[in-house]
C-alpha cells in the first residue's frame, strides 16, 4: 500500500476533472484495508472509496482519503451441473470480467459488456444494460465498515437494489467499503434479447441461434457506435437517469410526441428514454464552451478538454431544466457527485 499527498486526479475519473486529492492510498487486499482503517493519522479523516471513477463528477478538491481500490482476484466459490458462484476483487475492471466470464461460457453478464469501472463499483450502482442488470446474477458481496473495521456480507435483498439504487449509494453511501463480489452464472446460458436493438442486429448479422459471446460482440458494437471513449473525451457515461412515469402521463404524451420510445416496468408505470426527451429539447450535440451534449447520444455529457465541474453542472441544469419545462419531467442524475 502506497500512500501520496496532494495529488491530481485528473487520471482517476474519466470526465477527466483536474482536481485534488490531499491523500491517495491505493489497497490491494482487505489486510490493506484494515490497516488503513486503523491508521490514526487518518481516523478523523473523510474518506472517498473510488473505484474506476467512471460514474463520478468531482465538483472540487478533496480535502480527504481517497482509497483507491484495487483488489484483484477471481475465484470459483461453488459450482453444480447448471450453475458457477464466482467470486471476484473489488478491484477487477468490470468488463475484463466479463470478457472472462464470456470466455468460459458463464452466461448472466454478457449484457452488460463494455460498461466502465470496477467490479466492487457495479452493485453500488446495480448497473444495467440492454435488458440485464445486476442483481439479476447477483449472490452475494464482502466488505468492511469504514468507522469500526466490521466485516459483513451482504446478500441480494440486503443490497435494496432498484433502478441504479442500491443501499451503499443511500444509507451506507461512504460508509462501507466492498472487497469482494459474488455472482450466481449460468453454465446453460440462457440468451436475453429482450432489447430491440440487440435483435434488430442479430436480424442485421442474420445470427438465428446466438451464443453468448454474439451478444457480448453487439453490445460492444453498439456501445462503441454511440458512446465516446473516455480516453479520447472525457465522460461519465449516462449523466441522468431515464425516468420512470406513470402509465397515464405516458398516454398524454403520446398523444403529442407520437414516436415518445418507451420500456413497460409494471402494470402502471413506463420507462422514458432520457436521451429521446434531451434530443426533442434541442441538446444532442450542442456545445457550449468545453462540454456539451454528445452528438451520438444527447445522454452522455462530455468534457471536450479543459471543463471545469461547475461548467459541467451548468450544462446538466439546463438540460434538466428545458426537459422539464417542455415535458413536466425531473430528470434524476446518474452520475455521483463529490
Amino acid at each position: 500500500m502506497k500512500i501520496i499527498e496532494n495529488h491530481s486526479l485528473k487520471n482517476l475519473n474519466t470526465f477527466g476533472v483536474d482536481v485534488k486529492a490531499r491523500y491517495i492510498a491505493e489497497i490491494f487486499s482487505e489486510d490493506d484495508l484494515l490497516k488503513l482503517l486503523a491508521d490514526k493519522e487518518f481516523e478523523n479523516v473523510r474518506k472517498f472509496v473510488l473505484g474506476g471513477g467512471s460514474n463520478i463528477l468531482f465538483t472540487k478538491d478533496f480535502k480527504g482519503l481517497i482509497i483507491k481500490n484495487s483488489i484483484p482476484g477471481i475465484k470459483i466459490i461453488d459450482e453444480d451441473d447448471e450453475f458457477i458462484i464466482v467470486e471476484t476483487g473489488a478491484g477487477v475492471n468490470w468488463d475484463d470480467f466479463v470478457s472472462y466470464c464470456v470466455e468460459k461460457k458463464w452466461g448472466g453478464v454478457e449484457n452488460l459488456s463494455l460498461i466502465p469501472g470496477t467490479v466492487g463499483a457495479a452493485p453500488i450502482q446495480n448497473i444495467g444494460a440492454y435488458g440485464q442488470e445486476l442483481k439479476n446474477a447477483f449472490y452475494n458481496l464482502e466488505g468492511i465498515f469504514i468507522e469500526t473495521g466490521e466485516k459483513k456480507i451482504f446478500d441480494n435483498t440486503d443490497c435494496k437494489f432498484g433502478y441504479r439504487e442500491s443501499i451503499f449509494k443511500n444509507e451506507l453511501k461512504n460508509k462501507f467499503v466492498i472487497t469482494s463480489v459474488g455472482l450466481k452464472l449460468n453454465k446453460k446460458p440462457e440468451i436475453n434479447i429482450s432489447y430491440p436493438s440487440v435483435r434488430e442486429e442479430l436480424n442485421h448479422r442474420k445470427i438465428s441461434n446466438p451464443k453468448i459471446k454474439d451478444i457480448r460482440k453487439i453490445v460492444i458494437d453498439i456501445r462503441n457506435s454511440k458512446l465516446p471513449d473516455p480516453k479520447i473525451v472525457g465522460n461519465a457515461g449516462s449523466f441522468f437517469k431515464n425516468p420512470v412515469v406513470r402509465q397515464e402521463k405516458y398516454e398524454l404524451l403520446k398523444e403529442k410526441y407520437p414516436d415518445l420510445n418507451f420500456y413497460p416496468v409494471d402494470d402502471y408505470h413506463v420507462k422514458l428514454s432520457a436521451a429521446a426527451l434531451i434530443e426533442k429539447c434541442g441538446w444532442k450535440g450542442k456545445r457550449i464552451g468545453n462540454c456539451g451534449s454528445y452528438k451520438k447520444q444527447p445522454l452522455v455529457i462530455v468534457n471536450y478538454g479543459g471543463a471545469t465541474a461547475g461548467e459541467i453542472l451548468e450544462l446538466a441544469d439546463n438540460i434538466k431544466s428545458c426537459v422539464e419545462e417542455n415535458f413536466e419531467i425531473t430528470l434524476q442524475q446518474e452520475v455521483n457527485l463529490i
